[in-house]
């Protein structure tokens, strides 16, 4: 606990309509933009210069407050497209400058409007250089976000929020942003001048593990020649091996891998015993670790940003990545028979793994966000390629 007990007598701003509380009694005062009320979350950074409204709706962000570090936040507005699922997990986000004005002809909604149709309370005015030093050194803090039009809080509530809040880790959401019922895709990656396409003639069957898939990850295996069926986080092996898939894919998702391993990781043993090519991405990737009979461990602050370089260790390439992960695979708890693929060459954390003699590998970085813009889509057609050989054999 800091100093800073006695944030009743902070004073507010003149102007001041939101703020940001940390739970250790931190106060950043600043303008709520979006819907009014509070959240609570874990207050994270992101380093990427655009993509502000995919990362708004990706899944993997369910529990967490994202500060952006790029000042412009609104410049290309909002549109139906660019988004990674139809109901956002993030619990709002903080801005250093106010919305900017759209100015792009792919442009539906202003920034501001869209945080409030989707109840998403927002920041502005907000010294996110001072707060990413401060989750940078510190480590990434829980607190609570509010916006009051007319600038009344009650900051001890807000404070006592935030410090009962028990945090991410020992926390499974998978389950509360995964689908409920199985589903078919077929939608394909975004053409410019032509917008999606539909894959009519899919040559491969993959079954996908739904932890907080990413649409555009979906696209990616339906541009790749596949029928993607996607199935509930909490599916058995039964229920994805009786779809008698070609290839297994195991998506992103948020929260505490060891909680959501609970229940997922029986099942992905199961799966790797099958013989059946097997693909992870973020949360998949450190799932698919513990299954094998690795470890993972939270991170004092993760990697969340689309300019995160990567080494392949296989060829010696460096890859630009995009990643938004705040657990890692514990690089001494792999067991024998699973090689380290990649490496971040930010911290060096494990980036990737694969299994020795079979089609299973994984990568904890988003190759579908196209950060290089392409550097990393050679693993869509790696997994083509592994669910190819395993057909000939």
């Amino acid at each position: 606990m800091s100093e800073t007990i006695n944030i009743a007598a902070s004073p507010r701003p003149n102007g001041a309509t939101g703020v940001l509380v940390l739970a250790d009694g931190s106060l950043f005062w600043g303008k709520g933009i979006g819907a009014s009320g509070d959240a609570v979350g874990e207050v994270v950074f992101n380093t990427g210069l655009t993509g502000y409204q995919e990362v708004l709706t990706d899944p993997s962000y369910a529990g967490q407050v994202i500060t952006f570090c790029f000042p412009h936040v609104g410049n290309v507005g909002t549109n139906a497209e660019d988004i990674e699922s139809m109901i956002p997990a993030a619990r709002g986000c903080i801005l250093r400058a106010d919305v900017t004005d759209p100015a792009n002809w792919r442009s539906a909604q202003h920034l501001e409007q869209w945080l409030a149709s989707h109840n998403l309370i927002g920041l502005s005015g907000i010294d996110t250089r001072k707060l990413t030093r401060r989750i940078r050194d510190g480590g990434a803090p829980n607190g609570v976000i509010a916006h009051s039009p007319t600038g009344d809080f009650d900051l001890p509530a807000l404070l006592a929020k935030a410090q009962g809040w028990p945090g991410l880790e020992g926390m499974d959401l998978a389950r509360d942003v995964s689908c409920t019922q199985t589903y078919d895709w077929m939608q394909t990656r975004w053409a410019l001048g032509q917008g999606f396409g539909t894959q009519h003639a899919p040559q491969h069957h993959v079954v996908a593990m739904d932890f907080g898939a990413k649409r555009n990850i979906l696209r990616c295996l339906a541009s790749a020649g596949c029928k993607v069926t996607v199935v509930p986080a909490t599916a058995t092996a039964e229920d994805i091996l009786r779809h008698n898939p070609d290839g297994i894919f195991l998506s992103n998702g948020p929260g505490d891998p060891a909680a959501t391993g609970t229940y997922a990781v029986p099942v992905i043993r199961q799966l790797v015993d099958s013989g059946i090519p097997l693909f992870g991405i973020c949360l998949g990737h450190q799932l698919l670790a513990l299954a094998l009979g690795a470890k993972t461990y939270k991170m004092d602050k993760g990697h969340r940003g689309n300019n995160q370089p990567v080494k392949d260790l296989l060829t010696g390439r460096v890859e630009i990545t995009s990643q938004n992960h705040g657990f890692a695979v514990d690089r001494s708890t792999l067991p024998a028979g699973v090689s380290e693929t990649h490496v971040s060459l930010f911290d060096q954390s494990v980036e990737g793994i694969a299994v020795d003699g079979k089609p299973v590998f994984s990568v904890q970085y988003h190759p579908e966000a196209s950060p290089g813009p392409q550097d990393a889509h050679y693993l869509f057609q790696r997994f083509v390629d592994n669910i190819v050989a395993h057909k000939n054999t």
